[in-house]
């Protein structure tokens, strides 16, 4: 059996725990590390079934804890050259992961872990030092982590259409973000294409690229000015029912909560 909970989608502070009955890998670490240990005992789990942990990028709200988990149950963190540099830049994390604990991937290259989990980073295009999605494969199963996405690769599109189960950024509704109050500089930063995806533009990337092997897609990293939950689900909904997908039919759509657990999901 694979499950997937998210512990945190946002701003706040994202991290996702895909696992199996041997395996489990963490997917981000934005959440403190007091408040994810008492998120996994009410699940009726233990930080201790973490074995492995994989970084998107260096963003605070995706890195926070990265050093505390890391050394306090010797945990192997996975990221990209770039991104292992700009955690040790970062002045968000406290404790810095030793050498002895960095592990090094390079979109496009699959690691294998265990027999249990073949894990394929792949670009995103962010401003980060750098930033990937992780395609999780178990068996026959798999799950697609795209987030922080400042717009859609032909690279992404081909991991959207192999996914059966998806995790994907619909960060901002475009006419909430303008009429906002955000400055000027950063609403550019977030229109542009290394900023956030919009819920139109997660829309369409899901209507034009998924595949019928596509289950179930979850919304991801909303913004807590810009968007609104039920905005994000009924636009993505209605993009998609134009293409002549019916959510409730042909996959299930929902959204990530941004500060408090999502699931369990039994893929």
């Amino acid at each position: 059996m694979l499950n997937f909970i998210s512990f945190g989608s946002g701003s706040s502070g994202n991290c996702y725990f895909i696992y199996t009955e041997k395996e489990g890998l963490l997917i981000d670490v934005g959440v403190g590390i007091r408040t994810l240990k008492k998120n996994f005992k009410d699940y009726g789990l233990s930080l201790t079934q973490i074995h492995h942990v994989f970084i998107t990028h260096d963003h605070a709200d995706h890195i926070k804890s990265v050093g505390s988990i890391s050394h306090d149950y010797h945990l192997p963190i996975y990221a990209t050259e770039a991104v292992h540099e700009g955690i040790d830049r970062n002045y968000c994390v406290a404790r810095k992961i030793t050498s002895q604990l960095r592990r090094y991937v390079v979109p496009g290259e699959s690691i294998n872990l265990d027999d249990v989990f073949k894990v394929t980073p792949f670009a995103v295009p962010h401003d980060s030092s750098e930033n990937v999605g992780y395609f999780v494969e178990h068996d026959d199963k798999n799950i697609c982590i795209i987030t922080d996405a400042g717009m859609v690769t032909e690279e992404m599109k081909s991991f959207i259409s192999k996914a059966q189960y998806l995790v994907i950024e619909a960060n901002h509704d475009i006419e909430m973000l303008q009429q906002g109050p955000y400055p000027q500089h950063l609403k550019e930063r977030i229109l542009s294409g290394t900023g956030h995806l919009s819920n139109n533009a997660c829309g369409e990337a899901l209507a034009n690229n998924m595949s019928e092997k596509l289950k179930h897609v979850w919304l991801c990293h909303l913004s807590e000015e810009n968007n609104h939950p039920e905005l994000a689900r009924k636009t993505v909904e209605t993009i998609l029912r134009s293409y002549g997908i019916v959510v409730g039919k042909d996959l299930e759509l929902e959204v990530l909560k941004r500060t408090n657990p999502t699931g369990l999901f039994e893929l």
